[in-house]
Parts: C-alpha cells; structure tokens; sequence
C-alpha cells in the first residue's frame, strides 16, 4: 500500500501559481503573484529573485543550463541565470496572460499558452484567437519557433516526455496535438467532459481541460479538470481525470476517473511519477474527500488520497519519485498587524509507492 507523509510545509508571502523543483529535490522554484522566489526545500528558507509586471503563473527550471524561465499575466516569458543571478531576456510572448508554461524534458523548448473567453456569437461560442494561443520557444536562446493556432482560452500545454510533441487544451474540452520538429498538427479531438453551460449566476461556458500529461510511452494522453456543472460560482463540477490513445486514427477514450472516486472540484494539474506506474491529479476541493490522489496508471484505481485544505495549482516529483511537492495557496487571510500573513505554499511529501 503506497505510503504518502508531508515532511515540510513551506510558506511564502503570496500565492504559488506555478512551480518547479531540482531533480534532486533539493530546491524549490516558485511562481507567485508578488513574483519568482528561489526555496531551499528542507529548511524553507527563501528569497526573491525578481518580478513580473503581474502575476508570475508558470515557471520552468532548465537544469542544465543553470536558467529558470517563467511566464506571466503580462504576457511575458523572462529567462533568468542562477549563477549570475540576473535577467537574461524577456520576451513579451502574448497579449493576453500565460495560462500554462511547460518545459520539453530534454530541455530544449519550452511551451505556453493563452487565450482570452470572449463570446463569437449568440451561443456564447469562444470567439477566434487574436493571437497564436500556443507558442514554442527555444529554451536557450528565447527564439519563436512556432506560433500554433487553438481555440481560447487554452488552458493547458505540455510536451511529450521523448520531447517530439507538445499538446494544449483549452475550454471546450478540445486538445490539439503538434509536432515540435515541424509544427504540423498530429491529432485533435473534443470531450465534452470538462465543459458545461453556466445557467446560474452567469451564463457562460465554464470549465475546460486545466492540464494535461502525457504517458510514459506517450502513446496517451491524460486530460484534467471537473466535470459539467451549473453554477459557475459553485465549483461542483466532478473531480475528471480522462486517459485518451491519441495517436490513432480518431483519438479514443480509454479510462476516466470512476464514479465512487470521485467528488466535487477543478482539478488543475497532472503529473506522472517516474516510476511510470502512477499519477498524480490535484486542484481544489468543492466537495468529497480529497484534493490530491494517486492513481494507477494502467487501471485508473484510485490509489492513495489526501486532503490538503489548500488550492493545489501544481504537483511535481522529484528525487526519482521519493519527493513529491504540492504547491499552492490558502485563502487570502486578511491583513492583521497592518499586513497580510503569508498564504502561498510548497507541501514537500515522502512518497513509497511499494
């Protein structure tokens, strides 16, 4: 029976909206809406490295090259040297925010996404892009390679793990599939899983695919988010995950989160243990027993589950899937001695899996 205790729980100032970690585990790397902080993962202790001109949503450590890049609500990716300890390039890649940022795991790209709800027409369809909703960049250089088209907003991108294909999906539960070499689009298809037509409240389109993760073979797919619901302000929605073979012909669904599983939720992050025989679905928890839970990768059983009382916004492994970190945020306190307590998060886990 896998075995999952929370060793530390590290808090910063505001709310982790992307993070990443040393492949040791050692280190944190944090995307927070006051900015970009740098996080030793045993003793908590941390500091800013620099800021965006909103939010920082995503961040990516390039290991190799000592580099972090992270992307921002101002549209913009920025590369920062560790070692130098200074900006090495921003590039203002969107004119709406980043919804996503990936890295390819040979290093070599990296990947975001955007997109703006605005209606097309009286269905409240998402009108066109006004801009490419997903942009691969290369990791060393900062150079375009390839502007690729969606539907916005695209919620969600990530790269393959042989590093050949990068994937986005976006509100209306449409995932398109790319090559990275050539650009050329590889597969597309839409689940109706992930969306629903606000009729309370506000009458909208709600939901989408909020992440995505390849398998270890990348011969699938995995997509999450929460399931149809009503009320755009209740987040009842059930806690999705759906496992898609995307390289046939008509992509196919082939597993998806079983009903006694399942409670009430956005999901909003992925992520598959090294081990190749799990994953990992976390997000927030509207109503049910957990926010964060492991499951098999070849069944689908749910695993081990946990209760974080916390938004999760990104789950990540580490020393070889013995650390998982849970990075997110508690409510926003209100101020209290003239100043607001520190809401963000990093969870580091042990995990066994046996």
């Amino acid at each position: 029976m896998p075995e999952v205790r929370r060793v530390n729980r590290h808090m910063l100032p505001t709310a982790v909206l992307g993070a990443d970690v040393r492949a040791d585990g050692s280190t944190l790397f944090a995307a927070c809406m006051d900015g970009v902080y740098e996080v030793n993962a045993q003793s908590g202790e941390h500091r800013k490295l620099y800021t965006h001109e909103s939010y920082a949503s995503g961040v990516v450590l390039l290991e190799t090259a000592g580099t972090l890049v992270s992307a921002g609500y101002d549209g913009a990716l920025t590369w920062y040297d560790l070692k130098a300890g200074k900006v090495l390039r921003t590039v203002k890649a969107h004119g709406f925010w980043s919804w996503d940022l990936a890295r390819s795991a040979d290093g070599k790209f990296v990947a975001s996404s955007t997109g703006q709800y605005l209606a097309g027409g009286l269905k409240y369809e998402p009108a066109p892009e006004r801009e490419p909703s997903v942009k691969v960049f290369d990791a060393a250089t900062g150079a375009l390679l390839h502007s690729l088209p969606h539907v916005p907003p695209t919620l969600s991108v990530t790269f393959s793990p042989d590093s050949r294909h990068v994937a986005a999906g976006n509100l209306m539960g449409e995932v398109r599939v790319w090559d990275v070499r050539t650009g050329k689009q590889a597969a597309n298809w839409t689940t109706d899983a992930f969306t629903g037509w606000g009729i309370i409240k506000s009458h909208c389109y709600i939901g989408g695919v909020y992440a995505l993760a390849f398998t270890p073979d990348a011969s699938a797919l995995l997509l999450g988010g929460m399931g149809p619901m009503t009320d755009p302000m209740a987040g009842n929605g059930k806690q999705l995950w759906q496992r898609f073979a995307w390289q046939e012909e008509k992509p196919r669904k082939i597993d998806e989160t079983k009903g006694s599983d399942s409670g009430e939720g956005l999901m909003e992050t992925l992520a598959v243990h090294p081990g190749g025989k799990h994953f990992v679905m976390s997000g927030r928890l509207r109503g049910g027993s957990w926010n964060t839970a492991l499951f098999g990768l070849a069944d689908g059983a749910l695993v081990h589950s946990l209760k974080t009382d916390t938004r999760i916004t990104k789950a990540l492994f580490a020393a070889e899937g013995k650390r998982m970190v849970l990075a997110g945020t508690q409510r926003q306190p209100n101020m209290k001695d003239g100043a607001v307590p520190a809401f963000g998060h990093l969870d580091v886990y042990e995990v066994a899996l046996g």
